[in-house]
């Protein structure tokens, strides 16, 4: 802390003021200063501004830093510890822990500020008011990978070796684009596993697939220029595309993915177009090439462009791997986004873009200018861990896992619940699957509030639509990535007892 600014404040004195003062007290200081002093510590002690456990400067290199006396600061803390305030430890001089009381002066008036000085800007308005978002680690909370079986050891050996490489000029802003390394480890990734036509200078190292959609929301589209979601979809994108003041339309999903009509090209033509084509959040729908097709012709035709988020179809459990949209054409109007927190960690923070070539040279001009430019060596260790083949050995070990721990739980649902009350769909692919509710009995919100006091994080597919459309999907959104196998039985019977009497199936 800024004991000069804190003194400063607290005393009411401008510096010059406060210096004029010390001079004319004398070097020693005098009772008003030292009784100052001590105030100003004493209010800012008492108010929060310096917490329990803060270590206060040295006596002498406080009288330094204020131009004052030592003794006008050993009085002032004499005084504080008398008062139980501060406490001498093998650290030094620090605050105390006890406080019952640290409201500070003037609290009363600050409630009484305008508003405007206290609530956020408008346009978040809306995503403060949005349905939260159940989330979580246990059963069955999506989008959180197997935390317990990720190879600790081997990635922190790579970041003690990203560490111990760095060079002086490294810990100097970075490319905003990522570092080079990680940038070719991902699109010779991309482009064997996921057919994604791409080189090292299309892709942008971000933050995760949050940061990716509001990077689209704010480098692709205008204010007030349409986008369309999938519906019932993925609330993170509509937080995004909603903060870059874009008018959300959202497009129902079928069997086969996000499915618009003519009329919608024509009438709501949009900018951008949000859609997870190869297991899409939250039904699990696999978008048929015919539609994936469609979509990049008309997407071409109309000047929109299409980010494709691919978040977790590295996890494919039934058939052959599908292509990713990216690929399916020269040239195609596709974003693709991608993330390592399903692969790898959340903790992570790391995903990316890849960006179709006529747009690297702008976005890397932008990204310059406001984007944050570090963390060379969680990227540099990334990169490697890549490059020895620890993440494709990882990614094969929770392709295994993933399998079982579906198979498990579309086991004990089948064996739960009769198809005419509910149906699974999308376990294909990914992390989580839906469980359709076909019983128009079934009010998936209620449900989905009972499993929540039986601390079963169970999303209600309805409160996941976005936009007026009335569309069909109700039910529930399971993850089963951290559920173990052997428990599935059990949880799943704990789920369905919060369905109503009469609709699942009671053990023998």
């Amino acid at each position: 802390m800024d004991f000069q600014l804190l003194l400063n404040r607290l005393a009411g004195l401008s510096d010059g003021e406060r210096k004029t003062k010390v001079r004319a007290t004398g070097p020693t200081g005098s009772e008003p200063m030292q009784r100052r002093l001590h105030e100003c510590l004493r209010t800012a002690i008492r108010a929060g501004e310096l917490v329990p456990g803060t270590r206060l400067p040295a006596s002498r290199v406080l009288a330094q830093e204020l131009a004052l006396a030592r003794n006008t600061v050993l009085y002032a803390y004499e005084q504080l510890s008398t008062e139980g305030l501060i406490e001498s430890s093998r650290r030094g001089t620090i605050v105390a822990s006890l406080l019952p009381n640290r409201a500070a002066p003037g609290a009363a008036a600050c409630s009484a500020a305008p508003v405007l000085a206290r609530r956020l800007a408008r346009r978040v308005q809306s995503t403060l008011n949005a349905v939260p978002v159940l989330e979580g680690v246990g059963a069955f909370a999506a989008g959180v990978p197997a935390l317990s079986d990720f190879p600790l050891r081997q990635w922190r050996r790579a970041l003690e070796r990203a560490w111990r490489g760095l060079s002086p000029a490294q810990l100097n802003y970075a490319d905003p684009a990522g570092e080079a390394a990680l940038r070719e480890a991902i699109a010779d990734h991309l482009r064997l596993a996921r057919g994604v036509r791409c080189e090292p200078r299309q892709i942008f190292i971000t933050d995760g697939t949050q940061a990716s959609l509001d990077l689209c929301a704010r480098a692709f589209a205008d204010p007030g220029d349409k986008a369309w979601l999938e519906s019932p979809g993925y609330a993170g994108a509509a937080v995004a595309l909603r903060g870059g003041l874009l008018k959300l339309i959202g497009v129902a999903v079928d069997e086969e993915g996000i499915a618009p009509n003519m009329a919608d090209w024509r009438q709501q033509c949009p900018r951008l177009i949000y859609t997870t084509p190869s297991h899409q959040y939250p039904t699990g729908a696999v978008q048929s090439l015919a539609r994936r097709l469609e979509l990049i012709e008309q997407a071409r035709a109309h000047g929109a462009l299409i980010i494709e988020d691919d978040y977790d179809s590295e996890f494919r459990h039934d058939g052959p791997p599908l292509p990713a949209m990216q690929g399916l054409q020269a040239d195609a109007p596709v974003v693709y986004l991608g993330t390592f927190s399903k692969t790898l960690f959340p903790g992570l923070r790391t995903g990316f873009m890849v960006v179709p070539e006529g747009l690297c040279t702008d976005l890397h001009r932008l990204l310059a200018r406001t984007a944050p430019r570090g963390r060379v060596a969680d990227q540099l260790a990334l990169a490697e861990f890549m490059r020895n083949g620890q993440f494709g050995l990882h990614l094969r070990r929770m392709r295994r896992l993933y399998r079982q721990r579906r198979d498990a739980l579309v086991a004990a649902l089948t064996a739960g619940v009769d198809a005419s009350v509910a149906t699974v769909h999308g376990g294909s692919a990914g992390m989580h699957l839906a469980l359709r509710f076909e019983d128009a009995r079934l009010d998936d919100v209620a449900i989905s509030a009972r499993a929540l006091e039986l601390g079963l994080i169970a999303p209600a597919l309805s409160l996941l639509s976005i936009g007026p459309r009335a569309q069909p999907w109700r039910g529930l959104l399971l993850g089963y990535a951290q559920v173990p196998a052997d428990r599935m039985p059990e949880l799943v019977t704990r789920l369905l007892s919060c369905l109503p009497r009469g609709t699942a199936r009671t053990a023998e």
